[in-house]
């Protein structure tokens, strides 16, 4: 997903992006990466920390990449991305990452099944572990047994 960092995106005299509007877009790329892998509705159950490397300027391109990277019986996680790009040059800059987890839900709003991910290169194999390594961090911290 790519976007532009227009002035309502900003604190106004300093010209610096809003934290919330960049969680805004990462929720909707994260959560698009999910409802396309699920096949539809899904619901953020939790986000991970978010830590912001370096300021977003008004002006600038941001462009975010999402993933999902494990999968469970109705929930996923999904990795996602974001960095600047300057237009004249290409080159890109690092801005933040950031883990959330998503639940498959029917018409109702009950979980529903999904479908595993496909685990085809060692980068898939690399993530999807780290991944479930996260989700029993999360559970543990939920007061949650995996």
């Amino acid at each position: 997903m790519t976007q532009i960092v227009m002035p309502m995106h900003t604190n106004g005299a300093a010209g610096i992006m809003f934290g919330g509007i960049m969680m805004q877009w990462i929720d909707v790329c994260a959560g698009v990466a999910a409802m396309r892998h699920s096949a539809g509705a899904v619901l953020t159950a939790s986000i991970d920390r978010l830590d912001f490397l370096s300021p977003v300027r008004v002006g600038e391109i941001v462009v975010l990449t999402a993933q999902v990277n494990y999968t469970s019986r109705t929930s996923m996680e999904v990795g996602c991305r974001v960095e600047t790009e300057d237009m004249r040059t290409g080159t890109r800059r690092y801005v933040t990452k950031s883990y959330l987890t998503f639940v498959a839900v029917d018409d109702n709003g009950r979980p529903r099944p999904i479908k595993p991910i496909e685990l085809v290169t060692e980068d898939d194999r690399r993530r999807h572990s780290d991944a479930e390594f996260r989700r029993a961090e999360r559970l543990r911290a939920a007061g949650r047994n995996t």
